[in-house]
């Protein structure tokens, strides 16, 4: 598959990168939502990833505090890529932070990343600050203008935030890159809240989160509900209802219509969602599924070796419009 343009920016990307949550070394809540894995590991994880073709990496402060762009820097120099050759997004969290904070921390985020540079800087939600929105922007575009980070984006904007957004960094000289928000099969709000069709007017790239939601299309609690006992407990606070016995059967027919397709394409019921996301909205949306094995960023990587057909693409989407 093709990469696409990360927003009207000069960034090329692949439509599935590998969202970096897992690489936390235990450290912050993230332990409470992800099994913590080692960097050995996370090693492995990187090397299958860019084995597969992906070419682009998200993390943030806030996994571990920034243990997470440590562990995805040494990994990335373990396999010998040197800096700038694949783009690593991280993210600023402004919780109880005023927008100074952002030119004060930005060394840290930069000395964590190894020389890495950082491709797309965004903030991490659109709350929790002390200072304003617009203030928060223009402290970024003030690291753009100094060279300090490529290109500036936004995490959890609603549609009215990503056109103030637009507006204050279009002031600055700056293009609006993206906006990282949750969108699957099971959580489409974007095609009703405004941000797609905002994104789309205003050439802002969507990148989507959580695209298994939790692991249910992966379908393995389908197969065994037990197994979501052992999930970390925000995991199954997340679950939203999906994995009481009433929310596996409401998403069972979409389920096994995911495991048909796949095995006519000989792939996975996760493959099958993540092709489906970055198939169905176009070039708008990417994708960021973690993975906590080798298996799971090759499975990951292996959803952009095939397609499905606008017949599979239509009847997963009313199958999943009802649940949504």
């Amino acid at each position: 598959m093709e990469t696409r343009r990360l927003g009207l920016t000069d960034i090329e990307l692949t439509p599935i990168g590998l969202g970096c949550m897992q690489f936390t070394g235990g450290r912050s809540v993230a332990k409470y939502i992800v099994r913590d894995i080692g960097q050995d590991t996370v090693t492995t994880v990187v090397s299958t990833a860019l084995d597969g073709g992906i070419n682009w990496f998200d993390t943030a402060e806030m996994y571990g505090r920034g243990r997470s762009e440590q562990m995805l820097a040494t990994a990335l120099r373990g396999c010998g890529i040197a800096p700038g050759e694949v783009t690593v997004a991280t993210k600023w969290p402004p919780l109880g932070r005023t927008a100074g904070d952002i030119g004060r921390s930005i060394g840290s985020r930069l000395r964590h990343l190894g020389g890495h540079p950082i491709g797309l800087y965004q903030i991490h939600m659109a709350s929790g600050s002390l200072s304003s929105i617009p203030a928060q922007l223009r402290a970024m575009a003030k690291l753009h203008r100094d060279g300090k980070i490529r290109n500036v984006g936004v995490s959890n904007f609603s549609a009215r935030q990503l056109e103030l957004a637009h507006r204050v960094l279009a002031d600055e000289g700056v293009t609006l890159a993206a906006n990282q928000v949750r969108i699957n099969l099971l959580h489409r709000h974007v095609e009703r809240d405004g941000v797609l069709d905002t994104a789309r007017r205003l050439g802002v790239t969507l990148i989507a989160y959580s695209p298994l939601e939790g692991g249910i299309l992966t379908g393995r609690f389908h197969d065994d509900p037990t197994r979501a006992r052992d999930l970390p407990p925000m995991r199954r606070v997340f679950g939203h209802g999906w994995l009481t016995a009433k929310g596996l059967a409401r998403t069972a027919p979409l389920l096994a219509a995911m495991r048909e397709m796949g095995r006519a394409h000989g792939v996975s019921r996760a493959q099958v969602a993540l092709n489906w996301l970055i198939t169905h909205y176009g070039d708008t949306v990417v994708a960021i599924p973690g993975a906590s094995k080798p298996a799971q960023a090759a499975e990951a990587a292996g959803a952009m070796a095939f397609e499905l057909d606008k017949a599979d693409r239509d009847r997963l989407d009313e199958l999943s419009r009802p649940l949504t």
